[in-house]
């Protein structure tokens, strides 16, 4: 008789916690968030007639920490991705008798809109915005060794994302269309520029009549026991051409990382007195 009232009891109190839990979670809206961090190589393309008017090519590493979840917006429809990419590239000239170094930083924030679904594709669109920070180097060079180059751009994106059995494929493109970068006039030396005021013309608003761009992001996630995969290839197409000098930036990379989702609290949604939740910081 005992027994049976505490296994009663035990199985009420379970389920009294788990009921409170989930009226909680939905008096919040908190909404999952899917993110990965990916390792990647590949090779890369550079052309800078600043620097030299050869072709330089060979290898790229990089790092990618990416992050989407849903929002509350526009009846629960929008998402909201942030990115974060670090490269660095060394590459060799035609005759490998002279190299270059690349490097670059950029994040980029973005929001999607849910188009709706065909055959079982779900589609979405959306605008964001990015800045990037980086430049290459040529060791051959005495008088101009290094080309900068820093930009900020609005951007358009799509993504579409399909589910087969437990695989998630995902495909993105994002492309600017309107914009800020730098680059100085041709034999406009980086001494003029910093140290002795000489700026003039070095900053340029870029639109398609002289910058083109467009990143392909595609990636694959697979569950294996407790871990999701995601392996990933990811192109970046850039080109500038301003002030007579022409720059081209090309990359194929492949991606791997682990992919996971969480529930992320702050602000308002913590309730620093819930039996249910202890927080190791509040």
């Amino acid at each position: 008789m005992f027994r049976k009232i505490g296994l009663a009891f035990i199985i009420g109190w379970f389920a009294a916690c788990s009921l409170h839990a989930q009226v909680y979670l939905d008096s919040v809206a908190l909404k999952p968030l899917n993110q990965a961090t990916l390792l990647g190589v590949g090779k890369v393309y550079l052309n800078d007639s600043y620097l030299s008017p050869l072709r330089y090519e060979g290898t790229t590493f990089s790092l990618l920490h990416d992050r989407l979840g849903g929002t509350r917006f526009l009846h629960d429809k929008m998402l909201l991705q942030q990115q974060f990419f670090m490269q660095v590239a060394v590459t060799h000239n035609p005759s490998a008798s002279a190299s270059e170094y690349y490097g670059n930083v950029a994040y980029r924030l973005q929001g999607f809109y849910a188009l709706g679904s065909v055959m079982g594709i779900r589609l979405s669109a959306g605008a964001g915005w990015d800045a990037a920070l980086g430049g290459i180097y040529n060791v051959r060079n005495s008088n101009n060794p290094g080309s900068l180059k820093v930009s900020t751009n609005f951007n358009l994106s799509a993504m579409a994302i399909y589910n087969w059995r437990k695989v998630t494929f995902r495909w993105q493109a994002t492309t600017p269309f309107a914009g800020l970068f730098f680059s100085p006039e041709y034999g406009h030396s980086y001494y003029e520029i910093f140290s002795l005021g000489n700026s003039k013309g070095t900053v340029h608003f870029g639109s398609f009549h002289n910058q083109l761009s467009l990143r392909n992001y595609f990636t694959v996630d697979v569950p294996v026991h407790n871990v999701t995969l995601r392996a990933a290839y990811l192109g970046d197409y850039y080109r500038t051409d301003v002030n007579e000098i022409v720059t081209r930036i090309v990359s194929h990379q492949f991606m791997i990382g682990m992919a996971v989702e969480s529930l992320n609290f702050g602000g308002k949604k913590i309730r620093r007195n819930n039996a249910w939740l202890k927080s190791a910081y509040y």
